[in-house]
């Protein structure tokens, strides 16, 4: 008779084994708050270290699964280095100005923080000061003096150029005078008074005739007139010109003077200031216009405004009001967002930008701090990620525009000066992506560097149990939450012990710890300054009321007898198997009835569930194993030739993961050897070769889902789960389970081998069930040997 109480567990080792004792407080308020990050040491160490080198190259990927603090933790260690290292002189400002010399290609200037917003009120006031002190100029007494000095000097030119000419066309019946549309020339009587219009109408075409006669006569005359003419308009307009660029020149260095003085440390400066003086004079014009006090239409004024728009200053990055260096968080990391843009309008359906349209994006927004961005957010979009690659390996940042990446009909198409970028990329992502881009993206190992990797679990010891604790109080008091009782911090380490699946450990998925914390705050009693045990609890069960329904019908379908299920008895070919079934973020275990039938054959095992692609490839695997088992353990001497199918029963669903190889295992033990199997204890746990029993995930939801459905239709004191012994360290049970395991209503037994597995499900030692076992193969040999002689 075999003892299968010797691989019974101990309920004491069926939970976590935590001494509220060490919890030496009456709640968190007695606590200090634990501002750093714990159970995360080695990766808050890499990334401190990649945030101080500053060696080209050392950017950050920081991994792990979401609710492990990964981004609260890389948002609070980059604000920290950024207001400690913070100084004006580590900042800059970036403008765009207009390229006086090449109007599609704006100049880019850079200047310590806070100065771009100065040099764009400077420029604005010498424009103004410009403006306003030329207009004066051109409309002063003395101005208007030398201006009609200049014109009456060169009326008198011309009159004295046309008298010459006239001295001769007289003579010849013609007279010349200056009309609106140049030299005319008119026709004179005979006793050379000038012709009346009514005398111009009586002319007949032979009068006509001798009047062009006459002045065809003059050609030489009227040509070297016309010459001197055009000289004296040529003299007089450099004249004025000559004195008015001399009026402007000292107006305007008159004013630029102060600012050159300024910016006298940044020859690029000064270009633009030269540039932009000989482009006033160029446009002397504009400037002469006095807008408040002329009357001008609406379009001249538009042009007017328009015009004026190349002397503004584009402010493109502004830091003046910066407290510390830039941590710029971008959600959506589109090309544009990162690399900045310029603004387009719509002009008769095409499209135009200037200078003063170009936007910065996230990339220039960071530069000389930090850039966060998740990694996935980044791939999805189109050109992003080859954008911060090129803007790391390059150092610098240019901003393209629209018609490279889109089909646009551009009129104006600038391409801005490309500006210094030094800036700390931080990515946050999976570890699956990290390994992709590293294995296929030789530019990723070069520019990042630094891997962190965020663990899902740290040590459970007294020390980590109380910075648990205190991280805790952190929390809460952020949230304005209510303080946490002793009972309800031990709550806590249990239920971070069951996220763990391991009661060594405390789980680092903090979103999902603060999700209870902000239920249990709602649910506790308002008179109450504390969250105590018992709101944990009902926490618990309240979201397992709001995500279990499914539970339940697929549970009430087992009890009415819909899904066919035994507990109790022995059956040959049958066996309970368990299985984790997800629903969004809740997870429950559930029984599964397997069956297997075996016959003569020689297609070994045919797993139904693969047959219909019903199975993952872990799956699969497991069932492959069971053969590769079998053929080491019965066919060292003989060949095996048989036939077994296996299916879940009334499962239509998919499935994957192999920890029910050796419950398939010992099915076809069963099958094969037809030695019944006990109903009443179901079976999880994976399978090697060599029959050595592996650990499986989901063992707590595993066990209660068996449970439940036993303790729904009655529990006799003989049901119970096969577990791995590796697993042991991972049962963190519910109450009730453990107390049915101390009344001994209920049963967990611990095994390493199948050898132990069959012992308890069978009551057979090995050398029983090999008889059995060779004994159904050499009837099938025995068969296949009569086949082959007939």
């Amino acid at each position: 008779m075999i003892k299968i109480e010797k691989y019974e567990v101990s309920p004491k080792k069926m939970t976590s084994d935590i001494k509220i004792t060490n919890l030496k407080f009456e709640s968190t308020k007695d606590l200090k708050p634990m501002e750093d990050m714990i159970g995360q040491n080695r990766a808050c160490q890499a990334i401190n270290f990649g945030i101080n080198m500053k060696v080209k190259g050392y950017n950050i990927y920081v991994c792990g699964i979401t609710g492990t603090g990964r981004n609260s933790y890389v948002k609070k260690v980059s604000e920290n280095y950024a207001k400690d290292n913070f100084s004006r002189e580590s900042l800059k400002d970036y403008v765009y100005v207009y390229n006086f010399k090449n109007e599609y290609e704006p100049i880019s200037i850079s200047f310590p923080a806070g100065n771009g917003k100065v040099f764009q009120k400077h420029i604005e006031e010498a424009i103004a000061s410009i403006r306003k002190g030329l207009s004066k100029d051109f409309t002063s007494v003395k101005y208007g003096n030398e201006s009609m000095k200049f014109s009456i000097d060169y009326e008198n030119k011309v009159e004295k150029i046309i008298d010459k000419l006239n001295e001769k066309a007289i003579k010849k019946h013609i007279v010349f005078h200056i009309g609106e549309d140049g030299l005319v020339s008119m026709p004179l009587n005979k006793d050379y008074s000038l012709l009346s219009e009514e005398d111009i109408e009586k002319l007949t075409e032979e009068d006509f005739a001798k009047f062009r006669a006459s002045s065809n006569k003059l050609h030489k005359e009227l040509t070297k007139t016309l010459d001197e003419l055009r000289r004296a308009e040529e003299e007089y307009n450099n004249i004025v010109e000559t004195y008015d660029r001399n009026i402007a020149v000292t107006a305007i260095e008159a004013i630029l003077k102060k600012y050159i003085v300024i910016y006298s440390y940044d020859k690029k400066i000064l270009t633009y200031f030269e540039n932009m003086k000989e482009d006033i004079l160029l446009n002397l014009e504009k400037f002469k216009q006095n807008n408040s006090k002329n009357k001008v239409i609406f379009t001249a004024m538009k042009v007017n405004k328009s015009f004026f728009d190349r002397y503004k200053v584009n402010l493109f990055v502004d830091n003046s009001t910066a407290e510390k260096l830039p941590v710029i968080i971008e959600t959506n990391p589109t090309y544009y967002n990162l690399n900045g843009y310029m603004e387009y309008k719509n002009k008769q359906g095409s499209f135009i930008t200037s200078f003063l349209d170009i936007k910065a994006g996230a990339i220039q927004k960071a530069n000389g701090g930090f850039l966060i961005l998740n990694v996935n957010d980044v791939l999805k979009n189109p050109y992003s990620w080859d954008c911060i690659k090129r803007t790391l390996k390059n150092k610098t940042a240019t901003i393209d525009s629209l018609s490279e990446y889109n089909n646009y009909i551009l009129t104006t198409s600038i391409k801005p000066e490309k500006i210094d970028i030094d800036m700390k990329v931080i990515f946050v992502g999976d570890y699956d992506t990290y390994a992709l881009l590293y294995e296929y993206d030789d530019d990723f190992q070069k520019l990042f560097k630094i891997l962190s990797e965020f663990d899902t679990q740290m040590d459970n010891n007294v020390e980590n149990q109380k910075n648990f604790a205190r991280s805790l109080k952190s929390h809460c008091e952020s949230k304005s939450l209510k303080y946490i009782s002793r009972d309800g911090i031990f709550e806590m380490i249990r239920y971070s012990n069951r996220l763990a699946e391991d009661k060594n450990k405390l789980s680092s998925r903090y979103n999902k710890i603060m999700e209870l914390i902000y239920e249990a705050n709602y649910i506790a009693d308002k008179d109450k300054d504390v969250i105590d045990a018992q709101d944990i609890l009902k926490s618990l069960e309240f979201k397992k009321f709001r995500n279990n329904q499914y539970q339940e019908r697929l549970y009430e379908m087992y009890k009415d007898g819909t899904l066919l299920l035994d507990i109790d008895g022995e059956k040959i070919g049958q066996i309970n198997g368990l299985v984790v079934i997800s629903e969004g973020e809740y997870s429950f275990g559930s029984p599964s009835k397997i069956t297997a039938s075996t016959y003569i054959g020689k297609e070994g095992i045919i797993n139904i569930e693969r047959e219909v692609k019903n199975t993952g490839s872990s799956h699969d695997k497991g069932v492959m194993i069971l053969s590769g088992y079998l053929g080491e353990r019965y066919g060292k001497d003989k060949s095996l030739s048989f036939t077994t199918s296996i299916t879940f029963e009334q499962n239509y669903g998919y499935i994957d993961g192999d920890s029910a190889s050796s419950t398939e295992l010992y099915l076809m033990f069963s099958s094969i050897a037809d030695i019944p199997i006990k109903q009443y204890i179901a079976v999880t746990g994976s399978v090697s070769q060599k029959g050595e029993i592996q650990p499986i995930g989901g063992v707590n939801e595993k066990v209660e889902g068996f449970f439940e459905i036993c303790s729904m239709k009655g529990l006799t004191g003989k049901q119970g789960v096969i577990i791995p012994k590796l697993n042991i360290q991972n049962l963190i049970l519910k109450k009730e389970v453990i107390e049915a395991c101390e009344k001994g209503l209920f049963h967990i037994y611990a095994i390493s081998t199948v050898d132990e597995g069959l012992e308890i499900l069978t009551g057979l030692k090995r050398n029983e069930i090999d008889k059995k076992m060779n004994d159904t193969f050499q009837k099938f040999i025995d068969y296949y040997e009569c086949d082959d002689e007939e």
